[in-house]
């Protein structure tokens, strides 16, 4: 079996060095599309020797969609930016190259927020189907959260080994990351015609922090799992009042 490792870029050039570095031996072909980054990212994926393609984005399934369409190879190993294989798993999917198994492949991946690897907070584990055969298989969701759709009855094989993420530097960042996809799918929500009371923000929020910080354990991530719930809390209120400006304007 032979791999095409995909990764769409936007502005990376933080994470996709790391991100390159951990495919070079799991990867027979590395395809980067990028939506016209402004800083390093060209130049470091060049010095890579991947294949480096520029495109307008389209949002998250359809430049995924597209990206997949130009790889070579039979099957897909599908990345973000801020992610690295590590050396377990690494040598899980050089297994699978040797088998060549006509399966999906999941993935387990580890959060390391502002510095420290989050191990609760319903953050982890975090299995996600990211080794797939192209043929058959694509992506779905037109604003945010885009989910592999793979045929019926396929069997997934959970690999050892974690996909590290390296998802938010600062607690900055988590909010106002956290607060784009917010307003992405609360369009998604206004779409499909969902409406929200008046007390359903803040009721969400609350909801929200209760189960991370305590149902899912997020106490045990010390301070960096309360402030996962926080802020994830604020950006359930902020998403639903979004959503209530939207229903307004329509």
């Amino acid at each position: 079996m032979k791999i095409s490792a995909t990764i769409i870029t936007l502005n990376e050039e933080r994470n996709i060095e790391r991100c390159l570095r951990s495919l070079k031996n799991v990867a027979d072909e590395i395809i980067v599309l990028d939506s016209n980054s402004t800083d390093r990212t060209e130049e470091i994926c060049l010095g890579h020797n991947v294949r480096f393609v520029k495109r307008d984005w389209e949002g998250y399934s359809a430049s995924k969609n597209y990206l997949n369409s130009l790889v070579i190879h039979d099957y897909i190993l599908s990345m973000d930016a801020d992610e690295a294989v590590d050396k377990e798993l690494e040598q899980e999917i050089l297994k699978v190259k040797v088998f060549d198994r006509p399966e999906l492949y999941s993935l387990n991946r580890r959060t390391n927020y502002c510095g420290r690897w989050i191990k609760h907070s319903g953050w982890y584990p975090d299995v996600k189907t990211r080794l797939f055969p192209k043929d058959g298989c694509f992506w779905d969701g037109e604003f945010v959260h885009e989910e592999l759709s793979y045929p019926k009855g396929s069997k997934i094989v959970q690999l050892n080994g974690h996909l590290a993420h390296y998802s938010y530097y600062s607690l900055k960042d988590h909010r106002e990351r956290a607060d784009k996809y917010s307003i992405l799918t609360a369009q998604k929500m206004s779409k499909a015609g969902k409406t929200a009371s008046t007390l359903k923000p803040f009721l969400s929020g609350f909801a929200r922090f209760l189960t991370m910080y305590v149902i899912k354990a997020g106490f045990l991530d010390g301070r960096m799992g309360f402030k996962i719930a926080q802020i994830s809390a604020q950006s359930n209120v902020f998403k639903y009042k979004e959503l209530r400006r939207l229903n307004k304007e329509q």
